[in-house]
């Protein structure tokens, strides 16, 4: 049985994964620097993509591995989203100490979950 983080489709997976990657990989926006302790922006899209019951990206997470930390990730946020209603598009405000990588997490009902990462330094 595989682990979960093995079920986790990355901008490396292939096969039949290379072929959702552009409608299912979470894309983070957000400032390569920041200043230490300010808030900022992060937006997470995925898409485009289905906003229906039987097709749908229900979850959308933001998780940070902040260097130097004994146990990582953190855990930042979770949006729920309502197929039909709520689209995949998230903007969060963080603020962060130290540097790291921001991990940004899509679930899709049909396709499973997906991972985006980008490294922020702190200044």
């Amino acid at each position: 049985m595989p682990r979960f983080g093995e079920l986790i489709y990355t901008e490396e997976a292939g096969g039949q994964a290379a072929t959702k990657k552009e409608t299912h990989m979470p894309k983070i926006e957000a400032p390569d620097k920041v200043k230490k302790g300010e808030p900022f922006q992060v937006t997470v899209r995925v898409g485009p993509h289905p906003n229906e019951a039987a097709h749908s990206i229900r979850r959308v997470e933001l998780w940070f591995a902040e260097e130097g930390r004994a146990f990582n990730p953190i855990h930042i946020a979770t949006v729920f989203l309502e197929p039909g209603y709520g689209e995949p598009v998230v903007t969060f405000t963080v603020k962060l100490e130290k540097s790291g990588t921001l991990y940004a997490l899509a679930y899709c009902n049909l396709h499973g979950v997906w991972e985006a990462r980008k490294e922020i330094k702190v200044e």
